[in-house]
């Protein structure tokens, strides 16, 4: 049965050494997490989670990054895992358009902590947990479609398969044989639940999306252990996971060829600004015109081009993405985001400060100014690639620029320098400099490190 090869797939992961590329990558996973967590503490998504989970009460086995709670393996998962998606800066995989960090990394963190394993088990378990949430959500990609089946029919991938993956990474930490690790992601699949409607129509429940997907993969991980069981054929059978999720269609060749050779993991792309990554080639190009000295103020029309099936959540409808009703809904909006890169962002380009406090005016004057259209190159290139044309009228000139591919994907990949400097924006927010480098240097060292509680008591100022 799949899951079975999954499983097998996982235990091999913790019980063998891991590939080098995969090795050096998982580091900077956690480490983006953590400072997306840091940065997030405070937000309104995040605060509601975790004022809810301090009323559940319970052992206390793991910490709550930033705040410093100790709380029940799953409830940790739920709080760190809503701080890691909460600000739209998590990396996303492709093409099946899916954020597996944010909830993997929380799940296995929290679980690490409360099972006192050691660093190198925590690195093999999210290494595990990011390439089955990556191959469920490949398995999903129709190229017909050109977009993932799960995406067509409103279920958010992150979440639906990031708690199958989280209870991968969860029962490998809880040392679950292969058998284990099957019934827990078996178990997990009746737990995952996501739709995306947050992302056209606003509201902050798709923060805690990735939140959910790591509780429920300890929930369920931790039921195996105590000896409940999910069904053998949990992904492919009549009544299973693609049965009710993709209408039973979905690529036994992508869930499983080269498993363990072929890492879906290394083609995970990191994102370099803080909104959804369907806006960021449309940033990318408002940044190259900016630097060619288009002045903003001169603008008398935009037109930005993007792939059909993103503009769908990127630029309809059109008024309310013109004028978002809040600086989270501004991170959907194709009009914001490039308005915000034309009139100088921070950050690598358009940072946090970009989607804080009220709607700033002229931002929102030059988003009027956007129109969002089809682009059949992007089309064309989509979802293997987010790509996007800007076109801005001054006068009777015509300024354009076009990317195929956003920044920080594999093919115009961040540079270590560029991920360091992300996380020292994000982690100070929260902590001072000098203790967000001990943080970056004990995240890098984690493969010789005995327990990752001291590296989790180095997230709490």
């Amino acid at each position: 049965m799949t899951v079975s090869a999954l499983a097998r797939f996982a235990v091999a992961c913790r019980d063998a050494e891991l590939p080098a590329a995969v090795r050096a990558d998982v580091p900077a996973r956690v480490l983006d997490i953590l400072g997306l967590a840091l940065a997030a503490g405070g937000g309104p998504g995040p605060a509601a989670v975790l004022r809810s989970v301090r009323r559940w009460g319970g052992t206390a086995e793991s910490t709550v990054i930033g705040a410093g709670d100790r709380l029940p393996a799953p409830a940790a998962a739920l709080v760190n895992g809503t701080l890691a998606h909460a600000l739209d800066f998590d990396d996303t995989h492709l093409p099946s358009v899916l954020h597996p960090s944010a909830s993997v990394v929380p799940a296995a963190l929290a679980t690490a902590e409360a099972a006192g394993a050691s660093g190198a088990g925590l690195l093999a378990a999210v290494a595990a947990g990011i390439e089955i949430t990556n191959r469920l959500g490949m398995a999903a990609y129709d190229p017909v479609l050109a977009n993932s089946i799960f995406f067509e029919r409103g279920l958010h991938a992150t979440s639906i398969c990031g708690a199958i993956g989280s209870a991968a990474a969860a029962g490998l930490l809880l040392g679950l044989d292969a058998d284990g690790v099957a019934s827990a992601m078996g178990v997990a699949a009746s737990m995952g639940a996501g739709l995306l409607e947050a992302n056209r129509a606003g509201g902050t429940v798709k923060q805690a999306h990735c939140g959910w997907a790591a509780h429920a993969g300890v929930s369920a991980a931790y039921l195996a252990l105590d000896g409940l069981t999910g069904p053998p054929s949990v992904l492919e059978g009549r009544f299973g996971f693609f049965a009710a999720y993709a209408d039973g269609r979905y690529s036994a060749p992508a869930l499983l060829d080269d498993l363990g050779t072929r890492w879906e993991l290394l083609r995970t792309a990191y994102k370099p600004y803080p909104s959804n990554h369907f806006t960021h080639p449309g940033i990318d190009c408002a940044l190259v015109l900016r630097a060619a000295g288009l002045d903003p103020s001169t603008v008398d029309w935009l037109e930005l081009g993007v792939a059909a099936a993103p503009l769908r959540t990127i630029g309809e409808p059109l008024a309310e993405k013109t004028s978002p009703r809040s600086t989270y809904h501004a991170k959907f909006s194709g009009p914001y985001t490039v308005a915000a890169a034309l009139l100088g962002g921070g950050g690598l380009g358009v940072g946090l400060a970009d989607f804080e406090g009220p709607l700033d005016p002229d931002r929102l004057a030059l988003a009027a100014k956007v129109s969002v259209v089809p682009d059949a190159r992007a089309t064309s290139l989509f979802p293997h690639a987010f790509a996007a044309v800007l076109r801005a009228g001054v006068g009777g000139t015509v300024h354009e620029h076009r990317v195929d591919a956003s920044k920080g994907s594999a093919e115009s990949p961040l540079t270590p320098a560029e991920l360091d400097l992300k996380f020292r924006l994000n982690a100070t927010r929260a902590l001072p400099e000098d203790r967000a480098t001990t943080l970056s240097t004990a995240v890098r060292a984690l493969g010789e490190s005995a327990s990752v509680t001291p590296i989790l008591s180095l997230t709490v100022a």
